[in-house]
């Protein structure tokens, strides 16, 4: 008996160990079969979300900042040129590129011999045309004294020729008597025609005198100028420009030997777009007295002045377009004729617009605005100026939405996206959340738990979001669908 009782304890645990490895082979199997399943199963296909950074519009009050480029130039600039061909005998220390002269200052004085003789000679000439005058008058006097006594004559001829005559017709005087009397009476009125002719001549002679003597005195005047600008100074207070010379140089006449400049009077000339310029007068019919920013980048170091708009150009160019405006500058230590700077000019202010990058709106001026759905929407703004990478846009319809700063071709109308930073819950509504049942956690936990392709900085991740009170929907979405559920 005893045999059989353990016969039939050793057959039970026999069945027994038996069973449990049959068991223990069936689990084995069946997990290696829902891996493999799980591994062939295809995968899910999701919806792609793609990540954006966006604006909130906002509309605002700005004051557009024109943009244009010109030349700076001097206001007051003076060609200094040699009166006369001569020989440079004095020159200014100041007589070099840039040198600095004080208004009346010598600049250089050429040689003025030839002019000094040429005064004497003037003076000379005067001397002569004085004279010449002086006779010209005394021959007038004489003519007239010549012309009276040539009349007295004749009124005494005219007394004998009537005496003669009243003889006659009493009977008691002759013909010839009265034909004699005739005869000197018309030789009188004959001499004193001839007195007037030679007294008209003599006036002649006094007028052609007094012309001379201006013309004497104007040569004069001419060669003493000459004398005196053959010392050249400064007109203003300036700097030299385009110096060339030494002493001892033969200038020939009229031949330009420096420039002189003054730098503390400087204007800036830049040219902006008809439309620019339609805007600006579009209110006030005429260009109004506008405030310039004028910039030089100098190595990195920017020179900047202040400056108003005061001038326009009266004509478009040939072959330009747009218009010509003049800045004139206020304090520009640092600028010098011929820089090329950078102008910016306030236009009016804009009211009820935003401040955008360039890159938000497209060549069609629309813009891509997040809606409640996290989906992108096509808006169309009016674009009303551009700024450097930036756009002022009507804010009109986007105010507190959200606009997507960089767009790219992957992103259109529809387009589901996620907003990156902290504007992600106020994008549209924000990031879904739901709330789990223990079941479902569980079994997120464990599939999570058991997934070895998962790293496991993220595996910790994703079991402290499952762990939470809620869940967010798309975290859900893209394990269940791993599941297969």
């Amino acid at each position: 008996m005893r045999f059989l009782r353990r016969s039939l304890t050793g057959l039970f645990l026999t069945v027994v160990t038996l069973a449990l490895l049959a068991g223990a082979g069936y689990k084995v199997r069946s997990a290696f079969e829902a891996r493999r399943a799980t591994e062939n199963m295809p995968p899910q296909a999701r919806e792609r979300q793609f990540a954006v950074n966006v604006i909130e519009v906002q509309p605002q009050h700005i004051v557009p900042v024109l943009t244009s480029y010109g030349e700076v130039a001097a206001r007051r600039n003076l060609e200094l040129r040699a009166p006369a061909a001569g020989r440079i005998v004095v020159l200014s220390e100041a007589f070099e590129e840039g040198g600095g002269v004080k208004a009346g200052e010598v600049i250089l004085k050429i040689d003025t011999a030839d002019a000094e003789a040429a005064v004497r000679v003037s003076e000379a000439d005067l001397l002569e045309a004085d004279a010449d005058l002086r006779e010209a008058e005394r021959a007038k006097e004489i003519a007239a004294d010549d012309l009276a006594a040539a009349r007295a004559q004749l009124d005494l001829r005219k007394a004998a020729l009537d005496r003669q005559q009243g003889l006659f017709d009493r009977g008691v005087g002759s013909a010839a008597s009265l034909e004699e009397a005739a005869l000197s009476h018309a030789a009188a009125e004959q001499s004193v025609l001839s007195k007037r002719q030679s007294l008209a001549d003599k006036e002649a002679a006094v007028d052609s005198a007094r012309t001379a003597v201006l013309r004497a005195e104007i040569a004069l005047d001419e060669v003493r100028r000459t004398l005196e600008d053959m010392t050249v100074t400064a007109a203003f207070d300036g700097v030299l420009s385009d110096v060339s010379g030494a002493l001892g140089t033969l200038l020939s006449s009229n031949e330009q030997f420096a420039t002189l400049i003054a730098p503390q009077e400087l204007e800036v000339a830049f040219r902006i777009s008809t439309e620019q310029y339609a805007r600006l007068v579009q209110d006030r019919g005429v260009l109004p007295q506008m405030e310039v920013t004028v910039t030089l980048d100098v190595a990195g170091l920017a020179l900047s002045a202040k400056g108003q708009v005061v001038r326009e150009s009266a004509a478009v160019a040939e072959g330009q377009s747009g218009r010509m405006l003049y800045a004139r500058l206020d304090a520009a230590p640092g600028f010098r004729p011929g820089d090329f700077v950078t102008v910016e000019l306030e236009e009016p202010e804009l009211s009820g617009v935003a401040l955008v990058p360039a890159t938000a709106v497209a060549g069609n001026d629309t813009v891509l605005a997040v809606t409640e759905q996290s989906r992108l929407e096509e808006v169309a703004v009016p674009v009303l100026r551009r700024q450097g990478d930036d756009v002022i846009i009507g804010a009109e319809g986007l105010v507190g939405r959200q606009i997507v700063t960089e767009r790219t071709p992957l992103l259109g109308a529809g387009i589901r996206v996620k907003v990156n930073g902290a504007e992600a819950s106020a994008a549209g509504g924000g990031v879904e959340m739901i709330e789990l049942s223990e079941e479902r956690r569980a079994a997120l936990l464990e599939f999570v738990s058991n997934n070895t392709k998962m790293p496991e900085e993220m595996r910790t991740r994703v079991l402290e979001q499952l762990a939470a009170e809620k869940v967010p929907a798309d975290l859900l979405e893209r394990l269940e669908q791993r599941m297969g559920s």
